[in-house]
């Protein structure tokens, strides 16, 4: 399993669409990455984050983001969970669960008493050069966007430059 770290460079990957299609990490580049991995479409937790993510679209997309959630589902079950709640970004499939554990994610979990391996709800900030710019694990639904958003307004632009802080007060 992977430990990654930021500041260290994003793993490669190249994943199935919903349309039939692929996307590699490297297509995205120049843009913030924002890729989140969730345990599977249409549960309730999943749902509310994709949807979450849908509705955040314009204020990531203004940030010069793109997101892309990736799950171990086909790409028939994605494009079932796209289109029952109007999801717009690409879900990915990784069915073999290749890319989660390149990325640390597919982990042994326990629930009831039982004890399984599944994907850990974890998000990562990717820089427009591919470094991993913040990690959020073991992700919480509730609030998610806004932490995610907020990461995205502090994140160090492409030239490497900061924005200055707005000033109050009089000039």
């Amino acid at each position: 399993m992977a430990s990654l770290s930021i500041g260290q460079p994003a793993p490669a990957f190249e994943l199935n669409t919903t349309h039939g299609t692929s996307v590699r990490l490297s297509d995205v580049l120049g843009k913030k990455v924002v890729l989140y991995f969730y345990p599977k479409d249409d549960t309730p937790g999943c749902t509310k984050e994709a949807c979450a993510f849908q509705q955040g679209r314009p204020r990531w997309e203004k940030a010069n983001a793109v997101v892309l959630g990736v799950s171990g589902d086909d790409a028939a079950s994605h494009e079932r969970f796209a289109r029952k709640f109007h999801l717009t970004f690409p879900l990915l499939s990784d069915p073999g669960h290749q890319v989660c554990k390149a990325y640390g994610v597919y982990k042994q979990k326990s629930l009831y008493g039982r004890t399984f391996w599944g994907i850990e709800r974890t998000t990562f900030l990717i820089d427009e050069q591919g470094r991993i710019e913040k990690i959020f694990p073991r992700v919480r639904v509730d609030g998610h966007l806004e932490e995610v958003l907020a990461a995205l307004a502090a994140a160090t632009p492409a030239d490497g430059s900061r924005s200055a802080p707005a000033r109050s007060g009089a000039h």
